[in-house]
């Protein structure tokens, strides 16, 4: 090799040791670089504060910032929708969640479950109605799947809407609903004679009411909420015209979790990076902790893990952008990227000793919420048992 081409070599990084920005194109860091900019202005002097006290004021005020910046509904089409690609939507995940999940919750159930079932799913008039004001922010929206008795197996629900003439009237219970008690608009999934159908329920209707839920340990910078449907009437165009079945709300639930593969690493980097810097200014024994063995060992581990799981994200994002992803490989990262996150976060703290118990740093903040993340929209035992039956050809779900 010559003196030439040895000293074209970049400089190790050590925020980016695998050299994956080369991957991203102008665009794509800009969108990054918006978002990072957004959250370190609006977000992080704040969250520690909304953290403890449990609350996230102003969600509508943010919720129309981030309309303004195209993250809502960022990779759909149309109706005021942003259009952008799979990469830089997960690039916009992996920088609100280094800020904090709840933040990127907010953006998930907005964009990725919410708008998607009305543009995947819903009438031109459907879309017409909510899209465009949802993709501002000036409606916030959510989605009711999940039931006290059923989360896993949403198959088993038991909200159920039945016709009453031209009408349909839903009765039912949903629990665990982000966004539920700030929402507008609840995209909700029942029962029928004729299957599982999706809803699009304003939720003014009479008969419908969505009290917060109160003492969470995980995720305290979000509006989390009870969703009650008690006899809520709606006209017949209120279902989702193109959804029957499970495959509707699951289809959905797996554009979610593409961009959870991002956000875990988000908080696994705000995490790390706490670490490092800590590592390297706090003394023990006579010497920065980044100078023991051990120290060193733990930071290199978390970094191969970090950087192995954004690399898995960026490469199902190309996936997706080029209409190749399937359900069993968002599976892969979700299960892979929350596991490791939440390890990282947990090995920080070691690092950190006693303060990282603190909401002076952000890890313990990130380690609870993602306690959080890696049992929402799939658990881990879920994923495992998805990708075995892809591995096996056997189904175990239930046996």
């Amino acid at each position: 090799m010559s003196a030439k081409s040895a000293s074209a070599k970049p400089a190790f990084d050590a925020h980016d040791p695998l050299g994956i920005d080369d991957l991203l194109g102008d665009e794509d860091r800009a969108v990054r670089e918006t978002m990072r900019s957004w959250a370190a202005d609006r977000v992080l002097p704040h969250i520690a504060d909304w953290y403890e006290r449990g609350e996230l004021p102003g969600i509508r005020e943010l919720a129309r910032e981030l309309g303004g910046l195209g993250a809502l509904g960022m990779s759909l089409t149309g109706y005021g929708c942003a259009g952008a690609g799979a990469v830089q939507y997960g690039l916009v995940c992996l920088e609100l969640e280094a800020a904090d999940s709840g933040i990127r919750s907010l953006v998930s159930v907005q964009g990725s479950l919410a708008m998607y079932a009305i543009h995947r799913f819903g009438s031109e008039e459907q879309k017409n109605t909510w899209l465009p004001r949802m993709a501002a922010g000036e409606v916030i929206g959510c989605f009711g799947l999940t039931e006290p008795d059923h989360g896993s197996d949403p198959g088993g629900m038991r909200t159920y809407a039945k016709r009453d003439g031209s009408d349909w009237v839903l009765t039912g219970r949903k629990m665990w609903i982000t966004n539920g008690s700030v929402a507008g608009v609840a995209v909700v999934w029942a029962r029928t004679d004729e299957g599982i159908r999706g809803f699009v329920v304003p939720t003014d209707s009479p008969g419908f009411s969505a009290p917060e839920m109160r003492h969470k340990w995980s995720l305290r910078a979000s509006v989390t909420s009870e969703l009650v449907l008690d006899g809520v009437r709606l006209p017949a165009d209120a279902a989702l015209p193109e959804a029957v079945g499970l495959g509707g709300p699951l289809s959905c639930l797996s554009h979610a979790r593409y961009g959870i593969v991002w956000g875990a690493m988000g908080a696994a980097r705000s995490c790390f990076e706490s670490a490092l810097g800590y590592a390297k200014e706090r003394e023990q024994f006579g010497k920065p902790l980044a100078g023991f063995q051990l120290t060193q060992a733990k930071l290199a581990d978390m970094a191969v893990e970090l950087h192995k799981g954004i690399l898995l994200a960026h490469h199902l994002g190309t996936r997706m952008d080029a209409g190749r992803l399937r359900p069993e490989q968002v599976s892969f990262g979700k299960l892979n990227n929350t596991r490791e996150a939440i390890e990282i976060c947990r090995t920080a703290r070691t690092i950190l000793g006693a303060n990282g118990i603190s909401l002076e740093y952000p890890v313990m903040r990130h380690a609870t919420n993602l306690e959080s993340v890696l049992t929402y929209e799939g658990t881990v035992e879920m994923h495992q048992l998805v990708l075995g039956k892809a591995l096996t050809g056997q189904d175990a779900f239930r046996g």
